[in-house]
């Protein structure tokens, strides 16, 4: 008799992966990196080489990986249903390397946003065995998630409360550069946590999970991220429906909704988005930069700008005299066109497509403990679509390594299941 691998072929029971007990400095430093994600703000150079205190954690638990699995004679596993995509996405990323001006600049995006967090999916997909140390690596993103939103909530409310907050523009923020990235990093972990409150047969893992919730749906509404509340009411229509109490959860959603509405800065900051003449209208304004990353993407159709490469090939086809510079086109879409052509545009969807059927076929059919982490992730990844439909949901280091994180939460799961036939 053998096995069912994860990836669909046989082979032997052993093949599942190795032992948990060989990886312990590796899982405790992989934690640590998930606490450590907005650290990527702490940069410094050694010679020539820039770096971070997120780059170094990293790297810490790779080599840690490997050392443990030498120690213990292991070989990790490394077939996996995102191994395809993510070598497809690696090719695509290096091509991209070659094609923009800027070659250093590139290669330390490719760095950071591509081998590295990769390198740490493949980590935790070998690390994480059980539903409970799913919920530990999701509670070391909680942590980060936490002190960026309680920190960036106290200079708003200060703002508010010495009423010089400005709610034509973005609002203040701390370790973050626009407010708008708050929010990309908190909506994922809200669905996450918002499964995990609902469905988790774990009663610490719920509490946990609400207070999580607790800080961060305040902190993403304080961002005023008008995407971010577009993600967010995403997220919370996929819970209400996923629940059997489906109808009841809809009301509610829909009645938390009028009243936050309601709420004057709020209804302020919402309401520029209904005025096409009003010059904060994110719609409009994006519609200008969609249309000229179109235009320049027509003439780089094959590989786009390249890693790094937009701001320069948007010059000719963007206005001048226009306040704002772009380094990227705020469109999923049209992003990973212009930084890794259409090649690591198919990847990625490639990517998230397979992480939704992991997603969805996890909440379907496995064990009671492993069902929510895996809807946690499919609402997550729509989170991430919904909001790159008008932002940039991928390229930052924070939001690199917490997308693949949390796709390993999902590749984990099925990991630990061995099929007989």
């Amino acid at each position: 008799m053998s096995a069912i691998h994860p990836s669909g072929a046989r082979g032997r029971v052993a093949a599942a992966g190795p032992d948990l007990g060989a990886y312990p400095v590796s899982f405790a430093l992989a934690i640590l990196t998930c606490a450590l994600t907005p650290a990527y703000v702490l940069r410094w150079h050694v010679a020539f080489y820039p770096s971070t205190v997120l780059e170094v954690a990293i790297v810490a638990t790779v080599v840690a990986f490997a050392v443990e699995s030498w120690r213990a004679k292991a070989v990790p596993v490394y077939m996996t249903r995102f191994t395809y995509p993510a070598a497809l996405f690696l090719l695509a990323g290096a091509i991209s390397v070659i094609v923009p001006p800027d070659h250093r600049a590139a290669l330390g995006i490719y760095r950071a946003y591509f081998i590295e967090p990769i390198a740490f999916f493949f980590v935790l997909n070998n690390v994480v065995k059980t539903s409970i140390q799913a919920a530990l690596v999701a509670a070391g993103l909680g942590l980060a998630a936490v002190v960026v939103g309680v920190a960036n909530s106290f200079v708003v409310l200060n703002a508010l409360r010495h009423h010089t907050l400005d709610l034509s523009q973005t609002a203040p923020v701390v370790i973050y550069t626009n407010a708008n990235d708050v929010a990309l990093f908190l909506v994922p972990l809200i669905a996450l946590a918002g499964s995990l409150l609902l469905f988790s047969p774990s009663r610490p893992t719920r509490i946990a999970s609400l207070v999580f919730l607790v800080i961060a749906v305040p902190a993403t509404l304080l961002s005023f991220s008008r995407g971010g509340y577009l993600a967010l009411a995403a997220v919370a229509v996929g819970l209400a429906i996923a629940h059997k109490r489906r109808w009841l959860l809809l009301g509610v959603a829909a009645v938390a909704a009028v009243v936050l509405i309601l709420i004057p800065p709020i209804n302020r900051r919402l309401a520029i988005e209904v005025d096409l003449s009003n010059g904060s209208n994110t719609l409009v304004g994006r519609s200008h930069l969609w249309a000229a990353a179109i235009e320049m993407l027509k003439h780089h159709i094959p590989f786009g700008a390249g890693l790094s490469g937009f701001a320069t090939a948007i010059a000719p086809y963007w206005n001048a005299t226009h306040p704002d510079r772009f380094i990227y086109p705020h469109n999923f879409v049209l992003t990973f066109w212009s930084e890794t052509g259409l090649l690591g545009l198919a990847a990625f969807v490639w990517i998230v497509v397979t992480g939704f059927m992991v997603g969805w076929r996890g909440w379907r059919s496995a064990d009671l403990a492993w069902k929510p982490i895996h809807l946690g992730v499919f609402l997550a990844l729509a989170a991430v679509i919904v909001h790159g439909l008008v932002d940039v949901p991928y390229f930052k280091n924070d939001l690199a390594l917490e997308f693949w994180a949390i796709l390993a939460l999902a590749s984990a799961g099925p990991l630990r299941r061995t099929a007989v036939t």
